[in-house]
C-alpha cells in the first residue's frame, strides 16, 4: 500500500491466512508479503485501516486489556471479600451464618445473570459506553453497601454492584477477540485470568481491614475508591473496539486478477493507489474519547439473548461452563466458606480477623502458574509448524495434561485436613494445588472454545457467564449445611473431588476426538443457526 495512505506512520500488517472447512482448523502458511509470528501468517486477516483494532499499536492493545482485566479483579474481589464477614453479619443482623452467606451467593448469581442484559447491550451500542456505565453502577452499589443498616438493604446493594459489574467477565474475552491475533490469544487471555483469579484474594484484604480495627464498611469504601479511579482511567484509555471488518476491495481485486471495465487488467500500482484512496486516517485522541455513535442496527437484542441459551449444547462451550462453575464454586466459595469455620474453632482457635488468610494459598497457586501463561501459544505454534502451517484448535491442550490430577488431589488433602484437624499448612497446600491447576483450565479451555466454533462471541460469552455463575451458585448455596451434615471428607474430598476429576478428564476426550466433534458440530442445524447470526467478523 502507498505510504501516503497511512497517516499514523505505522506499517499496517497483512496476511493471507484463512480458515479451513472445519471451524478451528486454520491455514497459517505464510504467503509473499505477509506479516507473521512464530513462522505463521496472522489470523484473523486485518483490514487495511489504521482504525481496525487489529492494527492498533501493541502498547495500546495491552493497556486496554489491562484496564478491563483490572475491572475483573476489582469486581471479583468485592464479590468475594465479604465472605470473611459472614459471622459478623450473622451477629449484627440476627441471622444464621447460612443465611448470611447468601450475601455472597446471591450476589454471585446476579454477577452471572447480568450478562443477559449487558452483553447484548455492548453489542448494540458499543463496548466503551457499556463499560463506563457499568462502572458507575458498580460504584453506586458499593456506596450503598457501605451505608446499609439491615440485611435486606445490604442484600439489595450487593446485588446492584454485582449486577453492574457483570460485564467485566465478558469484556476482556471480547477484547481478546477484537484486538489480538490467534497466536496471541492464550497469553492475552492469561492476563485476564490472572486478574480474575487474584480477585479471589478479596477476603484477604477484607480480613486485614478487620485486623486494623476497622468496620466491615471500610471494605466497600476502599473498593469504591478503586472503582472510581478505574472509571477515570477507562474513560481516557479504553477505545471503542467494535469494528465491522471488511476485506479491502482493491486487495480483493488484486487477488482475483480483476479487469477494468474496458477489459484491460489493471496494474499493481493502480490497484494499490485505489486501496490507498479509501483508507481513512487514524482517529485522534479526542475522537477516541467519544462514547456514543455506535448503533448496530443489525444486532438483534432479544434474539441474541434467546440464541445464547443454544450454546449450552455446544460441547466446547459447555466444557468452559462446567470448568469455570466448578472451580469458582470450589475456590471462591467452598474454601472461603469452610476455612473460617474450621480455623476459628478447636484445635486451631485462630482469630476471626485472620480467617481470610486462606487467600494467600490461592495467591501462591496462581503466582506459580503465571509463568506458564504463554505455554499453550508456544506449543500450538510448534505443532503448527510441524503440521505444515495448518493449525488445529486442539494443539494448545497438551499443556493441561500435567496438571489434570493436581486439583482433585488438592481437594482430597483439604477435605481430610478439615475432617481430621491436620496442621493448618495442609489446608494451604491443598488450596494452592487446586488453584494452580484452575489457572490452566480457566485460561486454556476458554481459548480452545473460542478457537473451535463459528459463532457470535458475544452470545457464547452470555452462555458461559450464565452457566458458570449458576453452577458456582448451586455449589455455594447451602454448602455449609451439606458439609456440616455429611462431613468435610465426604463432601469436599469425595463429592467435589470426583466432580473436578470428571471435568478434568474431558481434556482427554477433546484431545483425541476434538476435531471429530468440531466437524460433526459444523454440520448440525445448530451450527447453521449460529453461522447465519454472525454479524461480527470473529476469529472463529
Amino acid at each position: 500500500m502507498g505510504a501516503e495512505a497511512n497517516t499514523s506512520g505505522r506499517h499496517l500488517v497483512h496476511s493471507h491466512a484463512k480458515e479451513g472447512d472445519v471451524p478451528g482448523t486454520v491455514n497459517l502458511q505464510v504467503a509473499e508479503g505477509d506479516d507473521s509470528a512464530y513462522g505463521q501468517a496472522l489470523y484473523p486477516v486485518p483490514a487495511e485501516d489504521p482504525n481496525d483494532p487489529l492494527q492498533w499499536s501493541p502498547s495500546r492493545k495491552m493497556l486496554i486489556l489491562v484496564v478491563c482485566s483490572l475491572y475483573s479483579f476489582l469486581s471479583n474481589s468485592s464479590l468475594l471479600g465479604p465472605s470473611v464477614y459472614i459471622g459478623i453479619y450473622a451477629e449484627e443482623f440476627g441471622i444464621s451464618p447460612s443465611k448470611a452467606s447468601n450475601l455472597v451467593s446471591y450476589a454471585n448469581l446476579a454477577f452471572g445473570f447480568g450478562s443477559l442484559l449487558m452483553v447484548p447491550l455492548y453489542h448494540k451500542i458499543g463496548r466503551r459506553p457499556v463499560m463506563l456505565g457499568s462502572l458507575l453502577l458498580y460504584c453506586a452499589g458499593l456506596i450503598g453497601c457501605s451505608q446499609s443498616t439491615s440485611y435486606e438493604m445490604l442484600m439489595a446493594f450487593r446485588v446492584i454492584h454485582a449486577f453492574g459489574s457483570c460485564v467485566c467477565e465478558a469484556l476482556p474475552v471480547q477484547l481478546v477477540n477484537d484486538i489480538f491475533f490467534l497466536h496471541e490469544r492464550g497469553k492475552r487471555l492469561g492476563i485476564y485470568t490472572v486478574c480474575l483469579c487474584l480477585g479471589s484474594t478479596g477476603p484477604l484484604f477484607a480480613g486485614y481491614m478487620l485486623n486494623g480495627g476497622y468496620s466491615w464498611r471500610l471494605f466497600f469504601y476502599v473498593e469504591f475508591a478503586f472503582g472510581a479511579a478505574l472509571f477515570l482511567l477507562a474513560f481516557f484509555v479504553v477505545e471503542e473496539s467494535a469494528y465491522r471488518r471488511k476485506s479491502p476491495a482493491g486487495l480483493a481485486a488484486h487477488d482475483a486478477g480483476e479487469e477494468s471495465p474496458d477489459g484491460e487488467k489493471r496494474s499493481d500500482t493502480v490497484l494499490e493507489n485505489e486501496v490507498a484512496e479509501v483508507i481513512p486516517p487514524r482517529k485522534t485522541f479526542i475522537q477516541t474519547l467519544k462514547f456514543w455513535g455506535v448503533w448496530e442496527k443489525d444486532s438483534e437484542f432479544f434474539m441474541m439473548i434467546a440464541r445464547s441459551f443454544t450454546y449450552f449444547f455446544v460441547p466446547h462451550v459447555f466444557w468452559v461452563i462446567t470448568t469455570y462453575g466448578i472451580y469458582i464454586g470450589l475456590g471462591a466459595l467452598a474454601f472461603n466458606y469452610t476455612f473460617p469455620l474450621k480455623i476459628t474453632a478447636e484445635p486451631y482457635n485462630w482469630s476471626q480477623l485472620n480467617s481470610g488468610l486462606i487467600s494467600l494459598a490461592s495467591l501462591v497457586g496462581y503466582l506459580l502458574a503465571i509463568p506458564f501463561t504463554s505455554s499453550s501459544d508456544r506449543l500450538a505454534a510448534y505443532l503448527t509448524r510441524k503440521n505444515n502451517g495448518i493449525r488445529e484448535a486442539e494443539m494448545r491442550l497438551g499443556v493441561m495434561v500435567p496438571v489434570m490430577f493436581l486439583a482433585p488431589a488438592g481437594l482430597i488433602l483439604f477435605g481430610f485436613a478439615a475432617e481430621r484437624n491436620l496442621h493448618w499448612i495442609a489446608y494451604f497446600i491443598g488450596v494452592a494445588m487446586n488453584q494452580f491447576c484452575s489457572y490452566f483450565f480457566f485460561t486454556f479451555t476458554l481459548a480452545y472454545a473460542i478457537d473451535s466454533y463459528t459463532s457470535n462471541i458475544s452470545e457464547m460469552l452470555i452462555a458461559m457467564n450464565l452457566g458458570k455463575q449458576a453452577i458456582s451458585f448451586g455449589m455455594g448455596l447451602d454448602l455449609l449445611d451439606w458439609v456440616l451434615e455429611h462431613g468435610y471428607a465426604v463432601m469436599i474430598a469425595g463429592v467435589f473431588g470426583s466432580i473436578v476429576l470428571l471435568n478434568n478428564l474431558a481434556l482427554i476426550v477433546f484431545m483425541i476426538w476434538g476435531k471429530r466433534i468440531r466437524a460433526f458440530m459444523a454440520k448440525t442445524w445448530l451450527a447453521r443457526v449460529h453461522r447465519q447470526s454472525v454479524k461480527e467478523i470473529a476469529t472463529h
